[in-house]
């Protein structure tokens, strides 16, 4: 294995002091490249797709893995060339619960060892203007309306002390403001709501069921339409994350497709794995088992 170690030193807590602190220790002459700022992890892992390395792991939270699993599906031959590994150092871990990948270091490392690759589907945001169109690859989920809205409103030091919820107080802030529609199209079908989620999987939010039946291998998005968010409905959303249960919203609808395109009359921003990504309309397709990573 040839590979390298890419590392967020500012993902939350202590988890990321000690990992670097023992990087000696478990790394070994792996080569190690630190981000200094959002978006440079998509950087680092083209290059490193460039220089023959067939593992990236991603140190870090949603948004480093994203970043780089995002340079990965960009890079010439990155797909068929690298897979990725993971060692979770961030707020939510979706990724890292959806697979069943520890989330104590040591472990984790011992899976980037020991473990077995598997194939996961790779979902990608399709938006701008029709003279520059944008590509996004992302992993996990994705979301147009309040979602997204909260975390542009996000405070960033409270998303280091407070973690998950951080979210839920900017959700609750967003919610006082205008909240636009978003409308979902699937071929001929159409949804709308105040809030659309789309996932790949069925964790959002830490490990609150949120795609019931979610499964990263199938060639489907997931997508969870709500009418109407209100401050019950967030609540019920807290609930669920501090059990790790799932819920239900009065009025929502549960889609399946390939391919869904997502539009408002307002400017509305949508998010993939947690970070906005740019304004609908959007259209989001899945590329089945394209993505390669080590699981236990």
């Amino acid at each position: 294995m040839r590979a390298c170690i890419i590392f967020n030193p500012t993902a939350r807590g202590d988890k990321a002091k000690r990992f670097r602190r023992e990087l000696s220790h478990i790394a070994g002459d792996l080569v190690l490249r630190p981000t200094t700022h959002a978006g440079e992890a998509t950087i680092l892992a083209r290059q490193a797709v460039a220089e023959g390395f067939d593992t990236i792991i991603a140190a870090g939270g949603d948004g480093t893995v994203s970043e780089i699993v995002h340079g990965i599906a960009t890079a010439e031959s990155g797909l068929e060339q690298t897979r990725i590994g993971i060692v979770p150092l961030g707020t939510m871990n979706v990724l890292a619960r959806e697979l069943n990948l520890p989330q104590d270091l040591h472990s984790a490392w011992n899976v980037l060892k020991t473990g077995r690759e598997t194939r996961v589907d790779l979902p990608c945001a399709e938006f701008g203007t029709a003279a520059h169109k944008e590509r996004r690859f992302f992993v996990q989920l994705a979301g147009a309306g309040l979602d997204a809205r909260a975390v542009a409103a996000v405070d960033w030091d409270w998303k280091k002390r407070l973690g998950p919820v951080a979210y839920l107080m900017a959700g609750l802030r967003v919610l006082m403001t205008h909240r636009p529609i978003v409308h979902a199209t699937i071929g001929n079908e159409t949804a709308e709501g105040e809030l659309i989620v789309i996932g790949n999987g069925r964790f959002y939010g830490g490990s609150v069921p949120m795609f019931p039946q979610g499964n990263m291998r199938d060639g489907l998005l997931e997508v969870r339409v709500v009418p109407s968010v209100t401050v019950f409905a967030i609540a019920q959303f807290a609930w669920a994350w501090l059990w790790n249960r799932g819920f239900t919203l009065k009025g929502e609808r549960f889609l399946r497709a390939a391919e869904v395109e997502l539009t408002s009359t307002d400017k509305v921003p949508f998010e993939v794995d947690g970070d906005n990504a740019g304004f609908l309309p959007v259209r989001f397709s899945v590329q089945r088992e394209a993505l390669r990573i080590i699981v236990p």
